[in-house]
């Protein structure tokens, strides 16, 4: 790193460097969008869009799986080509395919697409809903979470189960087995709960934001986390109507955002800006901005692991810059 780089990021109060982490076919770039980490399987799941492939990240290592078969685009920019979103549950992986608008079932041990179910309209979050052994897909052009049943035995995998309507939204969407909830925002500035059994919306908060975009969750003390565009992080109380327990600025383009719960620190990326904003949360849900690191044009999105491992997307080069975070309290 030049010196004047070197200065930029003591003055942020950033580690001079993260260690890029390249993603098979991702040279051209990659219209990143989702990325998550998913506890029970031990992975960051990397949807890598155009390439064509889900991409299994292993922490310790860093070593990649790739699982292929999903469609492909000659095009890297956006991120509205390929398999864009997944999650894990019952042994399998359920991700999207935005060309086919589908929801496909992957068995990440042989590597293989199992099924493929259309949906009504195109996909973006795929989530997994343990309690109920449910995928939901939220479809914004649609305004709507469209819900398939995990099946067991032979036969078709997931079925057909309705939808949700979520007016003006849904944008993200996390699960809160503890309470037997669902969270999701609208695009502008509320947050709306939803019962994992009965499919219904139960609660609508306003959260503050001019633009809710990235959800993350500590669902140990209860704490919602709202990424907002315009470069600002929310703390929602879920057990008291929502309310506010803290804010925080950051830079600007916050979309996707990720929490660390065992160093109970908040991720916030702005595409706009080129940074990362770490932020601590405490147990009064106060926030406050601990370190901010650069990060490249357009990186949106953020996965964190159990280890302190932080997966930023690079989508311009087609690749992740992992952080060691050691940002302290």
């Amino acid at each position: 790193m030049s010196h004047p780089a070197l200065l930029v990021a003591l003055l942020l109060g950033a580690a001079p460097s993260s260690t890029p982490l390249a993603i098979p076919d991702g040279s051209g770039g990659i219209g990143f969008d989702d990325l998550l980490y998913v506890k029970t399987v031990d992975r960051v799941l990397v949807p890598a869009g155009r390439t064509g492939k889900l991409i299994l990240v292993e922490p310790a290592t860093r070593a990649l799986t790739s699982i292929g078969g999903f469609s492909t685009s000659v095009s890297a920019g956006g991120h509205g080509a390929g398999t864009t979103s997944a999650d894990a549950g019952d042994g399998l992986i359920f991700a999207s395919d935005r060309d086919r608008k589908a929801v496909v079932v992957v068995d990440p041990g042989t590597k293989a697409i199992l099924e493929t179910k259309q949906l009504g309209a195109g996909p973006d979050y795929v989530r997994w809903v343990g309690p109920t052994h449910e995928v939901w897909v939220t479809e914004p052009r649609s305004k709507q979470i469209e819900v398939f049943k995990r099946q067991s035995g032979t036969g078709p995998r997931l079925v057909a189960a309705g939808s949700i309507p979520v007016n003006d939204g849904p944008e993200s969407l996390v699960v809160d087995e503890k309470r037997g909830r669902a969270y999701t925002h609208t695009w502008h500035d509320e947050t709306v709960a939803l019962d994992l059994r009965t499919h219904r919306e139960v609660a609508r908060w306003k959260n503050g934001c001019k633009g809710s975009r990235g959800i993350a969750l500590d669902e140990t003390r209860g704490f919602l986390f709202v990424g907002c565009d315009e470069g600002k992080a929310v703390a929602l109380d879920v057990a008291h109507d929502g309310k506010v327990l803290g804010t925080a600025t950051s830079g600007n383009g916050v979309d996707i955002i990720a929490y660390a719960p065992g160093l109970k620190h908040l991720y916030l990326p702005g595409g706009d800006s080129a940074t990362m904003a770490i932020l601590s949360v405490a147990d009064s849900g106060a926030l406050k901005v601990l370190r901010t690191v650069p990060t490249a044009a357009d990186a949106h999105c953020v996965a964190a692991d159990a280890t302190g491992g932080v997966y930023v997307c690079d989508p311009k080069q087609g690749r992740l810059l992992v952080f060691k975070d050691d940002a302290g309290q």
